[in-house]
């Protein structure tokens, strides 16, 4: 069956706007052929679908199931519209965002990549902060978004979302390589030296809770100020520390690194997406975090 899909768009806005005068008139057509387009579809389809009368036009029964049909459809073509003109709009642009190192590597490298194929004219700013930094440089409206991990604080104006979760394995290098032979405790954990990110991170905050958890006191030997430096210092033999699951894998695979069956389970943590809810950002901005959260694991 041939479907003139122009005389479906007439029946919308005759429905819609209950005349024939003001469709002719949307359309930037005349009321003849509004008319003659109406009537050649009740002929195709062989009932009436409006009743006629000095007040305009109102829909029979058949018109009533034929309009929802129809109105569903072209809703749905003015939101492709609309995309389509948004992603014509996305031409230039800068998207700033504070992202800490486990949040960017874990998550977001890959999601920016696609970004990037999509909307090549989009300028990014990426400033690598602690989870707090992030937190401040949102609330100061210096970024426009925040990628960060949990544990955090939020203030009112602040909204997350979690996008992921991860876990951290206790890992050694080669010179501590015989302690996977056996699951350990955190206690005999502590005979070692640690490595752990300095205080004032919601890292350092979050393991000094779980250490207190069971008991202990998190005392670590060597602090790192950012959580890319973890695993270079365990793979030179500096001592044991926490590194998520993902960033470790590559380390295990090639035997630069040795993952330890800690007794105590270690929690999961989050990585979430943060938006100041009082202040406006770009196009741009808005484009990236439906992107962002479209990739939610």
């Amino acid at each position: 069956m041939y479907i003139n899909y122009d005389h479906y768009r007439v029946f919308y806005y005759v429905a819609k706007y209950g005349s024939f005068t003001r469709a002719a008139e949307f359309l930037l057509n005349n009321q003849p052929n509004i008319t003659r387009t109406i009537k050649n579809l009740e002929r195709d389809l062989e009932c009436t679908l409006f009743i006629r009368s000095n007040r305009g036009v109102r829909l029979t029964p058949e018109g009533e199931m034929l309009y929802a049909h129809i109105s569903a459809a072209m809703e749905h073509i003015a939101m492709g519209e609309e995309e389509i003109s948004q992603g014509k709009g996305l031409q230039s642009g800068v998207v700033s965002i504070g992202a800490s190192e486990v949040a960017l590597r874990c998550f977001l490298l890959p999601v920016l990549k696609e970004f990037r194929r999509a909307y090549p004219g989009i300028r990014i700013r990426i400033a690598n902060h602690t989870t707090p930094q992030a937190l401040s440089s949102l609330s100061r409206g210096l970024v426009d978004i925040s990628m960060v991990t949990s544990p955090f604080d939020l203030t009112e104006e602040l909204r997350a979302v979690e996008v992921k979760r991860f876990r951290e394995i206790p890992l050694c290098g080669e010179g501590l390589a015989h302690l996977v032979k056996s699951p350990i405790s955190l206690r005999d954990l502590q005979q070692y030296p640690l490595i752990c990110l300095a205080p004032k991170t919601k890292t350092y905050d979050f393991y000094l809770q779980f250490f207190a958890k069971h008991g202990l006191h998190l005392s670590p030997d060597i602090e790192a100020a950012t959580a890319d430096q973890l695993l270079p210092l365990i793979i030179n033999d500096l001592g044991v520390g926490f590194v998520p699951e993902e960033l470790a894998a590559e380390a295990i695979a090639e035997k630069r690194a040795f993952s330890l069956r800690l007794r105590e389970e270690i929690p999961e943590r989050s990585i979430c997406l943060l938006k100041n809810t009082t202040k406006p950002v770009s196009a741009a901005a808005k484009v990236l975090e439906k992107f962002i959260l479209e990739k939610r694991a």
